[in-house]
């Protein structure tokens, strides 16, 4: 078989490149080993933030009481989640699929590796011919080395658990274990954080890492920080789990959002001669390897792995090869959020990088109660906070911790892309009585 072009990864960003190749009127293959839809479909946002939603209702229910509402009993249905989510998962995969159909992309659920420039084979044997190979397979879970791990689960596998476990803990400090934690916690679940740093979500804003970790505290998340787990054992249907520091702790389950890797293993690169920069597939600025008929894109070249950044990635690649019309990946100014609780939305350059880039800066940041959680008698605080470059008055960065953070960062982004300055976020008039108007009222 030949095609114009050849997609390893049915995720979001070779399922975007295939469409609109095809759309093209050129003739594209894809082949996935797994499911329609890759990590953001079926292992990672969507399921992800279903369960965000149905753990945020509990301290809803519990605000409700503040403000008028008697709330007799709550009960929680993990079984009932757990189907409505999967649900959701088939649809949203049934949709990927029916799309790549339409478009006119023909779909190989196999495995597939790279055996030349311009030579694919099948795990079936099946081998395949391609003017043009787009490698996007993703990441994969990585997980440290201590006695033991075989016997935790990984940001995959969380969502094949059976039931709620009573305890859990969860081994890291980024987005997924931040998510985590506050998924368990507000399902009901006791929950340990084990992080080796000193505050969680490295690379954030100071002040973001550190309401955060306020806030989880402040939530009874069990927070263990500067320490790593040396072993795991069975104890009856208990794991027993070891820190560095002396502590120990019997859970039901252990999991390990200890970050991801490249998911390269088996696509035959090394036999081709594809080259690799720290684990993933070093590409230049229009996302080639190498090897001119070889291109990849999203996680796998581990740039930024962001599912709308793999799609934007998917999107410069066709306007590349296909339309002609070389285009960059842009990787700037991007946002991004994490749906802990409290949410985290960012944006720009943090404090740190502008003590290092700028000559002169100022930060502008507020740190308040909400009005809503006055009535709740809930304590939680927003953090809101920008830096701005003195000498032009530009704004380069805004970091917000607190409900609707996600939300709120996508239209900051735009006005920080466009270039804004303080003060036109200053001259900007307030919708009043809203948490979004601490950003046009900073001084």
């Amino acid at each position: 078989m030949k095609f114009d072009l050849f997609v390893i990864g049915a995720g979001s960003g070779g399922v975007r490149a295939a469409r609109l190749a095809a759309a093209e009127g050129y003739s594209v293959g894809i082949a996935e080993g797994s499911r329609i839809g890759g990590t953001c479909v079926i292992r990672g946002c969507v399921p992800k933030k279903l369960m965000v939603y149905a753990s945020e209702f509990k301290e809803t229910f519990k605000d409700a009481i503040g403000y008028g509402w008697e709330i007799s009993k709550v009960n929680f249905d993990w079984n009932k989640l757990r189907t409505a989510r999967d649900k959701e998962v088939e649809r949203l995969e049934t949709a990927y699929r029916a799309n790549l159909q339409k478009s006119g992309v023909k779909i190989f659920e196999n495995f597939a590796k790279c055996v030349g420039p311009k030579l694919l084979e099948l795990n079936d044997g099946t081998v395949i011919e391609a003017e043009h190979i787009l490698l996007a397979t993703g990441g994969i879970p990585k997980k440290p080395d201590f006695e033991g791990v075989d016997l935790t689960i990984s940001s995959d596998e969380v969502f094949e658990l059976g039931k709620l476990p009573k305890e859990i803990l969860i081994y890291g400090g980024g987005y997924i274990a931040c998510e985590f934690a506050s998924i368990f916690k507000g399902l009901g679940s006791k929950v340990h954080l084990v992080y080796r740093g000193d505050s969680l979500l490295k690379g954030f804003d100071s002040d973001v890492r550190n309401t955060l970790t306020s806030e989880f505290i402040n939530k009874d998340i069990q927070l263990t920080l500067n320490s790593t787990i040396t072993s795991v054992k069975q104890e009856n249907k208990k794991l027993r789990v070891d820190l560095a520091d002396g502590q120990n702790f019997s859970v039901d389950e252990i999991l390990c959002a200890t970050g991801r890797k490249p998911n390269i293993d088996h696509l035959g690169l090394n036999r081709i001669g594809v080259q690799l920069k720290n684990g993933a597939i070093s590409v230049d600025e229009y996302q080639k390897t190498n090897i001119p008929t070889i291109s990849a894109i999203g996680d796998v070249t581990d740039r930024l792995n962001l599912t709308p950044v793999a799609i934007r990635d998917g999107i410069a690649f066709v306007n590349t090869i296909f339309k002609k019309n070389p285009t960059k990946p842009d990787h700037d100014l991007v946002p991004k959020a994490v749906f802990s609780q409290p949410e985290v939305g960012t944006v720009g350059i943090t404090e740190e990088e502008a003590k290092k880039k700028l000559k002169l800066y100022k930060v502008y940041k507020t740190f308040f109660k909400p009005m809503k959680n006055q009535l709740a008698l809930r304590d939680e605080r927003v953090l809101i906070k920008i830096i701005v470059e003195k000498e032009t008055d530009i704004v380069l960065g805004a970091h917000i911790v607190g409900y609707g953070a996600a939300e709120l960062i996508q239209i900051v982004a735009i006005t920080i892309k466009m270039g804004a300055t303080k003060q036109d976020f200053d001259r900007t008039c307030a919708v009043h009585p809203t948490l979004a108007e601490e950003l046009v009222t900073l001084n």
